[in-house]
């Protein structure tokens, strides 16, 4: 079983950053994709950015150049810049960890909420 263990989130005014991390329990240098999901109040979890093993990356139209997501496999952690954030991006942000690409994910963080208000 393996534990991911996010931190980052909080409350910043519209316009502003945030870095989120996720720091893995286990190795990912064999781990395909990782990646961050969120999920607003009454809304279904969606991707928003997603890394795989050779650098490749995908973005959610509504966060391409604002976010930009790496990961560090050194220190088996994954990070998403935020930057221009606006008040839609307000949701609770989910780590996640795909054995194999194109699959659903394996395993999910417990989530950090961010919310982004004035």
């Amino acid at each position: 079983q393996v534990q991911l263990v996010e931190s980052g989130g909080g409350l910043v005014q519209p316009g502003g950053s945030l870095r989120l991390s996720c720091v893995a329990s286990e190795s990912i240098y064999r781990v395909n994709v990782m990646g961050w999901y969120r999920q607003g109040p009454g809304e279904q979890r969606d991707p928003v950015a997603l890394i795989n093993n050779d650098g490749g990356t995908f973005y959610a139209n509504s966060v391409k150049g604002r976010f930009t997501i790496s990961r560090v496999n050194a220190k088996n952690t994954v990070y998403l810049q935020m930057n221009g954030l606006k008040p839609e991006d307000t949701a609770v942000y989910y780590c996640s960890l795909a054995y194999y690409k194109d699959s659903r994910p394996d395993y999910w963080g417990q989530g950090t909420q961010v919310t982004v208000s004035s």
